[in-house]
Formats: structure tokens, C-alpha cells, sequence
């Protein structure tokens, strides 16, 4: 079983800045591709940011320049240093980890979420 925690969401006025952590935990062997993802009210859940094993990284065109996207893979886990907010990136944050397990399988896991609201 491997779990994945996100915390940093919050409450920013526009032009400020947040930091999201998503720390995975539990019969982990490797973690591959991390990555997070947001889900607005009435909007389908998009890909924002990924960042590969080796350090490859991938943003969506709309948070380029902004935010940034790291990995500690000695503490499996993955931030999102979030600038420059806009009220456009008020959504539900989600993280996920493509996990090879101890136990020899391979699947994608997701964290609980946290919300980041911008709003004056």
C-alpha cells in the first residue's frame, strides 16, 4: 500500500505565492514520473506540472514562468512552488506518483488534495 500526503494549500491574494508538498509513503521500491494536477469547480482535472526520476520536467502552457516543480527522491517527494498566483489557478491540487512497489507491481496513486484559493 503506498499513500501519498499533500500539504501547503491555502487562502493567497493575487500575485502571491504558495508551496505545495506531496510526501508518498508505504511499500514503495521506486517512484517514476510525479506530477500534480488540479481540478477547478465544473472543470475537468488537468495536468499543471511533471518531473521524472532523472529530472525531466513538463508544465501546462498556463502556469509557465510561474510556478516550478521539484523532487527529493531520497524523501519521495514532490513540491510546487507556485508565483505570480492568479484567480484562474483556484482549484483543488492533487498529486500523483507512478510507484513500482515492493512488492512488484506498478500503478499510479493519488494524494487526498488540497485547495489553493486566490482571491483578494
Amino acid at each position: 500500500q503506498v499513500q501519498l500526503v499533500e500539504s501547503g494549500g491555502g487562502l493567497v491574494q493575487p500575485g502571491g505565492s504558495l508551496r505545495l508538498s506531496c510526501a508518498a509513503s508505504g511499500s514503495i521500491f521506486s517512484i517514476y514520473t510525479m506530477g500534480w494536477y488540479r481540478q477547478a469547480p465544473g472543470k475537468q482535472r488537468e495536468l499543471v506540472a511533471s518531473i521524472t526520476s532523472g529530472g525531466g520536467t513538463n508544465y501546462a502552457d498556463s502556469v509557465k514562468g510561474r510556478f516550478t516543480i521539484s523532487r527529493d527522491n531520497a524523501k519521495n517527494t514532490v513540491y510546487l512552488q507556485m508565483n505570480s498566483l492568479k484567480p484562474e489557478d483556484t482549484a483543488v491540487y492533487y498529486c500523483n506518483a507512478d510507484v513500482h512497489t515492493r512488492v512488484g507491481t506498478r500503478r499510479g496513486y493519488w494524494g487526498q488534495g488540497t485547495q489553493v484559493t486566490v482571491s483578494s
